[in-house]
Parts: structure tokens; sequence; C-alpha cells
């Protein structure tokens, strides 16, 4: 049986959707809570998927995040192998050191609540989003934001942080926004991050009224996407040397 790495940073940010997803597919969740002491490994080796979630901490400081250089060494390895992996909000931005890429602080200040995002041109031929609508309402929950990896196509933008969503290699993906919420994930961040949620438009009281719409319309788009990437990570042939060597896929429809 296929099995993904899951690292999850803090107890109100769980993988939510993914999860399901990889349940869908019969896929086993070696879900790592590095907030309880869980290792993380340095490499992919062993896993056919690897899925780093998001947190408050900085992806470019080792304060409060005593695993951070791990981390990026495990993406690092993961993108030398092939191995299908999504970074969430800061598992995007650790992606993006690991990739080459620059994190820095957002000059526009932070981006919480719900939001659309524009899915770019790149999205056609892209294995995860083809066919997504070119507007999609999200939750962003970020301050910092990146510099697109050396060779990285960007697929989605928001009209305050151009660089939302981005693919390194042809397995990879790192999405700034929170794609794979649900209602108790959205339940989560506003009861654990309500001082975040107060910088909102609105605050938290804006952002519980738009859920259930914003829900409805994302849903059926959030669950085929973490629907391909589990049949990504099922087809994988497992874990290849970091010689060039890589994953096979099987052909993944449209469907």
């Amino acid at each position: 049986m296929a099995n993904c790495l899951v690292v999850q940073h803090v107890v109100p940010e769980p993988a939510w959707a993914i999860l399901d997803a990889l349940t869908r597919a019969g896929i086993g969740a070696d879900v790592r809570r590095s907030f309880a002491g869980d290792p993380v490994p340095l490499d992919a080796s062993d896993h056919d998927g690897v899925v780093v979630m998001g947190g408050p901490m900085s992806a470019c400081s080792d304060d409060a995040f005593p695993g951070r250089r791990a981390e990026v060494a495990l993406l690092t390895d993961a993108l030398a192998r092939g191995v299908p992996t999504i970074g969430v909000c800061l598992g995007a931005q650790l992606l993006a050191l690991a990739a080459g890429g620059r994190v820095h602080q957002g000059a526009d200040g932070p981006e919480i609540g719900w939001g659309a995002v524009e899915l770019l041109p790149a999205r056609h031929g892209d294995a995860l989003l083809r066919g997504l609508p070119e507007h999609l309402p999200v939750l962003h929950w970020h301050g910092d934001t990146f510099d697109l990896p050396p060779g990285a196509p960007l697929l989605a933008r928001s009209a305050r942080y151009a660089n939302q969503a981005f693919r390194v290699g042809p397995a990879a993906w790192g999405l700034q926004f929170h794609l794979e919420v649900t209602p108790a994930a959205v339940d989560g961040f506003l009861r654990e991050f309500g001082a975040d949620a107060a910088r909102a438009p609105g605050g938290a009281p804006a952002i519980r009224r738009a859920t259930a719409g914003a829900l409805e319309t994302l849903s059926p788009w959030r669950d085929l996407v973490f629907d391909r990437f589990a049949a990504l990570v099922d087809a994988g042939t497992g874990a290849a040397a970091p010689d060039g060597s890589r994953h096979r896929f099987a052909d993944i429809s449209d469907s």
C-alpha cells in the first residue's frame, strides 16, 4: 500500500481534505505531529508522497521552529526523488526555499480571510489544477510571502500577493492559500488564531459569515485537486534514489 508523509506543525492545522483524499484512495497517512515531538525524516526514501502543512512560525528562522532545517532537507530530497509533494502556506514557503526561492515578509501586510485567487493559464497543463475555473474563493492566512523558485511556473495569484501557487518539476506544488479547509478547519483557525482573524476585513464574524458560501463553491474543486494528488501518490513505484532516477507515474485522467 502506498503511504504519504504528512508533517503537521500545530494542533489546528492538520491536513483536513488532503487526508480525506488519501483515505478515499486507500493510501496510508504517516502523520508526524512536530508540535508533539514526532520526528520528521530528513529524506523521503520511505514514502510515496509528502505533504507539509502550515503554521505561524517563520520559514526563515529557527526560532520556535527547531525542525525547520530538517524539513527543508526533506523537501529538497523529495524534489530530487520526484516524490509527489504538496506544501501548504508555511509548507509552500519551505518548498520555495528548498527549490532555490526566497521567503520574506509580505510588503502589503497580512492576507487573512476568504478571498479570490486567479488561476493562471499555466494551470491548463498542470496535473492538479487543469480544468479549474479562473477564479476560486480560498482561505488566506499568511503574513510572509515568497519569490518563485527558478523555473517554477506561477499557477495562481491574488490581488494582494502575486505568488499564490507554483509547481516545481512535474510533481511538487506550493499553495500559499488554504485549499484544504473544511468547516471544522475554519472553526479551528478562528478559535486558535483569533488575533489574526481580528486583522481581516470585518474580523472573525466576516470570515464566519462567508464560510458556508465559499466552501459550497470551493469544495468540489478542492476534492478534485486532492484526489488527483492522491492518484499521483498511489501511482508511484516507490521512492527513487536521488541519482537522477524518478518515480514512474501512471497516466492520470482528467476526471
